[in-house]
């Protein structure tokens, strides 16, 4: 949970920058790949990304959401874009609207109380995990993996080390 908003902003902003390194390696080849058949792509999960901050306006913040609609664009660079765009108004809008004793205070959304300061984990948590999806995918329709939190199998055997099996 959090309790400072300039603790948000120095996390948010380093997730941001780790999505964005991301979603640069992807193509519109890429989108259509399924993890499953008849399940989410990974044009899905992408555009789910640059969607889904937008929920934060559940929680009293204003601030535009992406262009393009519901429906999956098909443009790779498009859905960047608009992942950069939303998620830099969400930081913007959470440093200018809400302070520290804001951060504290529950909301209710659809029924159930939720506490701002937690929201924001949620959502910090929600893109890592969906991020993780990505990689996955972009492994399988051969794209090569940017390092997120560490080294990725690519980057050891090209920095000459003994990639872990």
């Amino acid at each position: 949970m959090f309790t400072k908003i300039a603790d948000f902003v120095k996390e948010w902003e380093a997730e941001l920058k780790l999505t964005e390194k991301v979603m640069a390696v992807l193509t519109d080849e890429s989108l259509p790949r399924e993890v499953i058949p008849g399940r989410r792509t990974l044009g899905d999960i992408a555009w789910h990304l640059a969607v889904s901050p937008h929920y934060m306006s559940g929680f009293g913040l204003v601030f535009d959401g992406p262009e393009g609609g519901e429906r999956v664009p098909e443009s790779a660079a498009f859905i960047a874009r608009e992942y950069g765009k939303v998620s830099r108004a969400l930081l913007d809008a959470v440093s200018k609207q809400w302070n520290d004793e804001s951060l504290l205070e529950s909301t209710e959304v659809m029924g159930q109380p939720y506490i701002i300061g937690e929201t924001l984990r949620f959502t910090i948590m929600h893109q890592a995990h969906h991020r993780g999806q990505m990689t996955v995918l972009m492994r399988q329709a051969g794209l090569k993996i940017p390092e997120v939190y560490g080294q990725t199998y690519d980057s050891w055997v090209e920095a000459g080390m003994e990639p872990l099996k």
